[in-house]
C-alpha cells in the first residue's frame, strides 16, 4: 500500500479484474436466481481470501447469505444484516466461522493494530473499532451469544460456531 496523497488510482489499476469480469459475464448462468437463501443458511466468516465459503460447505450460488468481515466478528452491522436476512431473505440458521491463523486473532487487541498502522503508515485509525481478540474461542462464544440474545432475531434461531482450518480445509464445530 503506498502513499498516494489522496490521488485517484491510475486508470489501469483494475484492468485485470474488469477483463476477468468480461470473461465471467460471457458465460454467466445465474440470471434469475432468487435473492433468498435457498438452504436457509447465513454464514458469518472472515474476509480472508483463503476461505472459499461455497466450496468448503458444499453450497451453490443462492444457497446462503454470506457475511464477511475482518475476523468473522459479529458486529452491529452484522446483526443488522442478519435481521434483514432472517425476515426478508429466507435465513433460518446462522453459522459463525472464524479460521485458524487469522491476523485479527493474532494481536492482543485493537490498540496494537492502531499502533502498528500509526507507526508503519502514519495513519491514526483510533476512530475505528477493529474487534480484534487473541482469545478466538472466547470471541466466538461472545459473538454467538450476541446473535442468540438479539431482541430482533427470533428466539430459537439455530446458531452454531466452528473454526475453519486454512491448512487442511476442515471445519471443527464448537460447543459454545
Amino acid at each position: 500500500m503506498g502513499d498516494n496523497n489522496g490521488a485517484v488510482p491510475s486508470a489501469g489499476a483494475f484492468d485485470d479484474v474488469f477483463a476477468a469480469n468480461a470473461d465471467y459475464a460471457a458465460g454467466f448462468s445465474l440470471a434469475g436466481l432468487k435473492p433468498v437463501a435457498g438452504r436457509g443458511l447465513a454464514l458469518v466468516t472472515c474476509m480472508d481470501s483463503r476461505i472459499e465459503p461455497l466450496d468448503m460447505l458444499g453450497l451453490e450460488p443462492g444457497d446462503a447469505k454470506i457475511l464477511r468481515n475482518a475476523g468473522a466478528r459479529v458486529t452491529d452491522d452484522t446483526l443488522r444484516t442478519l435481521v434483514l436476512a432472517v425476515y426478508l431473505l429466507g435465513v433460518e440458521r446462522v453459522l459463525v466461522l472464524p479460521h485458524t491463523r487469522c491476523k485479527m486473532a493474532s494481536v492482543p487487541g485493537d490498540d496494537a493494530v492502531h499502533d502498528l498502522i500509526q507507526q508503519e503508515y502514519g495513519v491514526d485509525t483510533r476512530s475505528l473499532e477493529f474487534h480484534t481478540n487473541s482469545d478466538q474461542l472466547g470471541a466466538l462464544g461472545h459473538d454467538l451469544e450476541r446473535i442468540r440474545h438479539h431482541p430482533l432475531l427470533p428466539a430459537g434461531l439455530p446458531v452454531a460456531g466452528a473454526i475453519y482450518d486454512v491448512d487442511t480445509g476442515r471445519i471443527s464445530p464448537t460447543d459454545l
